[in-house]
């Protein structure tokens, strides 16, 4: 926190929004050949934006431009002399022409941000994520909020929504439910403003496990169903798959045996032979991942065969996918103190804490703290 407000307003801004000094350089360089303006080399960028943050040169106005454009910030944010004309029609006005330079590139730099997210959540879990997104998310919103009527509206909404879902799984995993559930608000109506379907179901199931998370099982159900109906017609095998998956997660939290097991089924049917969709990056379903699902459902619904389905999927989880390896073993560590085997629960849930810690994954952390060992009153 400390560290967020030293600096000039031009050093605090790259940093709130998670850039590097070298990627700065780099997203001038390639707006300024976008606008056909000459600019000095990356060498002497270097220290020239070590000279600009640190307050011993102003910034000229070529660049005060550039800088608005790749940041999405006006000159007051950015701590550049204000325009001459300083009322609500100049702001408005620096506002649209900002939103007016959003062009593919901007997506394409938007998107790489979101997929870098994705890939170290997998690995690292949500410890240094939730900052970064908040920035991508601020700048994508902010351009947004001010582009008029076109292709790349759609486009940034489509961004905004699987940035604001990633964000809404990240808080949900550090067990800030509030935050996620305005996260999966955000994303759901930038799904609409994107007229996307398929994303727009997505957003609304994983808001679902926030219900799950505090025991409105019932609403969750509800939630997910009306997703399934949303893609019926409009989304992919992948998509509807993974839905019928959501649902059978809910169903189970929910009680429902029958529901459940059928809903595994239909995702097992849909599932396509190659379960990878380049319009759905976000959605992981292959290999062991379907097989995790229905494993985490038949421990909540007490069957005796939840061990050996997960015990059968924990060699085949990657161990960089410590997310995943994680909500596993918490799920073996239930599995096995329900069927009355105190060591191996033990031993799951010791292997299952030391991952979440190192992650800063609350919820599974939660979890744990909740889990009754035979034989005794906690873990």
């Amino acid at each position: 926190m400390g560290e967020a407000m030293t600096g000039t307003p031009l050093q605090r801004v790259r940093k709130q929004l998670g850039y590097s000094a070298d990627g700065v350089i780099r997203l001038l360089r390639q707006r300024a050949d976008v606008r056909g303006v000459p600019v000095m080399t990356a060498a002497s960028l270097k220290t020239k934006l070590s000279r600009w943050e640190n307050g011993h040169e102003q910034v000229s106005e070529p660049y005060q431009r550039l800088f608005r454009e790749i940041y999405g910030r006006t000159n007051e944010e950015l701590g550049f002399p204000a325009d001459e004309e300083d009322d609500d029609t100049a702001e408005l006005r620096a506002r649209l022409e900002m939103a007016r330079t959003v062009d593919a590139d901007t997506i394409a730099v938007f998107r790489r941000q979101i997929d870098d997210a994705r890939r170290l959540d997998r690995k690292f879990g949500g410890v240094t994520l939730l900052d970064q997104l908040r920035g991508t998310i601020d700048q994508v919103e902010s351009l947004l909020g001010y582009n008029t009527i076109g292709g790349k509206r759609e486009q940034l909404a489509g961004a905004l929504t699987e940035a604001s879902t990633l964000a809404g799984w990240e808080a949900l995993d550090r067990n800030a439910i509030g935050q996620a559930w305005q996260h999966y608000e955000r994303a759901k109506a930038a799904a609409r403003e994107a007229m996307s379907p398929a994303l727009l179901a997505h957003a609304m199931a994983e808001q679902a496990f926030i219900l799950v998370d505090i025991g409105e099982a019932a609403s969750a159900v509800e939630q997910v169903e009306h997703a399934r109906q949303a893609a019926e017609n409009a989304g992919p095998p992948l998509l509807r798959a993974w839905l019928a998956a959501a649902a059978g997660e809910c169903l189970s939290a929910a009680g429902q045996r029958g529901d459940a097991l059928r809903a595994f089924d239909a995702a097992d049917t849909l599932l396509p032979p190659e379960p990878i969709d380049a319009e759905l990056p976000f959605l992981f379903l292959g290999g062991s991942h379907l097989d995790r699902w229905r494993g985490n459902a038949l421990g909540k619904l007490g069957e005796p065969e939840a061990i050996d389905q997960l015990t059968d999927v924990l060699p085949r989880v990657p161990e960089a996918f410590v997310r995943a390896r994680t909500g596993l073993l918490v799920d073996l560590a239930y599995t096995f103190a329900a069927s009355g085997d105190r060591d191996a629960a033990l031993d799951h849930a010791r292997q299952a804490r030391r991952l979440a810690s190192r992650i800063k994954s609350d919820r599974q952390l939660r979890r744990l703290d909740g889990l009754i060992l035979p034989g005794s009153s906690a873990a």
